[in-house]
Order: C-alpha cells, then sequence, then structure tokens
C-alpha cells in the first residue's frame, strides 16, 4: 500500500497563509452581518449576499462553461440548495442575537452532527472513539452556552437549527461528490438567491446610502475568503489545515470583544476548550479515512 504524499513544508506554509486570509475575510463578512442583522431581514441578507457572490462567479462560470452541459441529480441539487438556504438564514439570525464567539464554538459541533446523520442516513458505522468525542463536545456546548445563567434567547435554537440543516445539507453533498467545484457553486449562490428573493421582496427594508458599501462588502469578503480557501487546500495537507482552522474560535473571540464588548467567560473558555479539543482528537484520528477526505474537500463550501 502506497502512502499518501503529504505536502512540503513551504507549501503547507503557504497554505496556512491561504487559510487564515480566508478566516479572516469570512470572519469581517459575518461582523458585518451581526452588526447590520438586526436592521435587516435575514432573508433580505441571504438574498444580497448570494446575489454578489453570483455576479463575481459569472466570469469563472462562463470560462468553464463546458462543465454545465450535462447536469445530473437536479434534485439532490434542489435540496442542498434549500438546506442551506435554511441554514445560512438561521445562522444569520443566530449571529445578530448571540456573542460572536459562542456561535462560533456551537458551529463546531456540526462535524458531530454529521457524523450522527452518516450513522442514520447512510450507514456509516461510527467507532466509539468518535461517539465519545461526541458526547465530550455536547458537554462542551452545555458549558458554554450556561443555560442556568444565559437568559434564553432565540438565538439559540436557530444556531442548533443552523448546525442541523448545514450538516443536511453535506450530508446531500455526498451524492454531488463527482460534480465540479464551479457547478456546485453556481448552484449554490443562484439557488439562494432565487429560493430567498421572494422572501426578500417582501420583507425589503430600504437599504440607506451608508449601508450600501457594508451590504456589498459582505458578499464580497465572503466570495473573497471562498477564492482563499480554495487555494489553501490546493497547497497544503487537509488534515493540517482541517486543525489551523480551529484558530477562527480565538478569531472570533478577539472580534466580539473589540467590535462588540463581548467578554468571554472562564464557562465559555472552559467549554470550548472541550468542543475544540474534541474536534483535534477525531479530527487527528480519522484525517486518513475516507470520510474525513470528503468532509475536508465539502464542509466549508455552506459559508
Amino acid at each position: 500500500m502506497s502512502a499518501v504524499r503529504s505536502a512540503e513544508p513551504g507549501h503547507n506554509l503557504s497554505g496556512a497563509a491561504w487559510l487564515i486570509a480566508d478566516m479572516a475575510l469570512n470572519i469581517w463578512a459575518l461582523t458585518i452581518v451581526k452588526w447590520l442583522g438586526l436592521g435587516y431581514p435575514v432573508a433580505q441578507l441571504v438574498f444580497l449576499r448570494a446575489s454578489i457572490g453570483f455576479l463575481l462567479l459569472l466570469p469563472s462560470a462562463w470560462r468553464w462553461r463546458d462543465r454545465f452541459l450535462h447536469v445530473h441529480q437536479l434534485p439532490l441539487h434542489v435540496l442542498r440548495v434549500a438546506l442551506s438556504a435554511l441554514a445560512l438564514s438561521v445562522s444569520f439570525f443566530a449571529l445578530s442575537r448571540l456573542p460572536f464567539a459562542l456561535v462560533t464554538a456551537i458551529g463546531f459541533t456540526r462535524p458531530f452532527v454529521m457524523m450522527v446523520m452518516a450513522a442514520v442516513f447512510l450507514s456509516e458505522t461510527i467507532g466509539p472513539r468518535r461517539w465519545i468525542a461526541a458526547g465530550i463536545a455536547f458537554l462542551g456546548v452545555v458549558i458554554a452556552v450556561d443555560p442556568g445563567l444565559v437568559s434564553f434567547t432565540w438565538g439559540l435554537p436557530a444556531m442548533g437549527a443552523a448546525v442541523f440543516f448545514g450538516s443536511a445539507a453535506v450530508i446531500v453533498m455526498r451524492r454531488l461528490v463527482s460534480v465540479p467545484n464551479i457547478v456546485l457553486m453556481v448552484f449554490y449562490t443562484a439557488g439562494l438567491a432565487i429560493l430567498t428573493a421572494p422572501f426578500a421582496i417582501v420583507a425589503w427594508v430600504d437599504i440607506p446610502a451608508n449601508h450600501l458599501a457594508p451590504l456589498l462588502g459582505i458578499g464580497l469578503f465572503s466570495q473573497g475568503a471562498q477564492y482563499c480557501f480554495l487555494n489553501a487546500h490546493r497547497r497544503a495537507d487537509a488534515g493540517y489545515l482541517a486543525i489551523l482552522g480551529y484558530l477562527s474560535l480565538i478569531l472570533t473571540t478577539v472580534v466580539g470583544y473589540l467590535v462588540f464588548d463581548e467578554i468571554p467567560s472562564l464557562r465559555f473558555g472552559l467549554g470550548a476548550v472541550l468542543i475544540v479539543g474534541a474536534a483535534l482528537w477525531i479530527t487527528r484520528a480519522a484525517r486518513s479515512s475516507r470520510v474525513s477526505r470528503w468532509t475536508d474537500r465539502f464542509d466549508t463550501k455552506e459559508k
């Protein structure tokens, strides 16, 4: 059996730089969403984000137009877009109502929800190590949320729904593994725009002139982040990048503190350590497995 070739150290460093750029751009896109979130319907925010992303993709779509000549499994594409639209909408809703770092910490439970869905819907065998890690991660969420002290907000169930719908979208993507990336990206952005357009029109809020640039920034930063993500994975080992990705919790904690005056508690810190530790445990154990490789490719495509 031949060993899987790893990227050279210099390539890993280059990939790390691209991934950090991806995280920074994505965090600033979400910062704008959080800043504007209570003033606009989530459907309008998702529609604007998707529309801008689609316009940015048009030159690449034209260049690779031959990839769209034979599109199969259209119902799965539609289902994936619908689940992604739900995931993005409720996550935007949650983001405007929860601390930035808490949203990120809860989002790190998505691999475990995917694991359960894969066992239930795809009959995949999950080893005891992963079940133990899932239990640790769930305990970390309970500690981080601190249900005994934190007053209830609809952002909490919304973020839970975001994890569920996002995980379901990734499970559907497993049936689309052979579809070219440009087709997936165009279907995703165009589908989101089409699906959310009626809701955005009904609930539309007039945009003042001083909000045009920030709203444009959401789409630009999000699409730029996806470009950086793809460049990172072309250069570096997926397992190396998966571990580095947990830096986003530190970045969102810092941004939450500097921009929104969100001071994390010691309980949040302990819960975050449990969540990230459990995720790191199974990431390192499964980095060479088939499921891990598939998740590495597609997990963050649903930004």
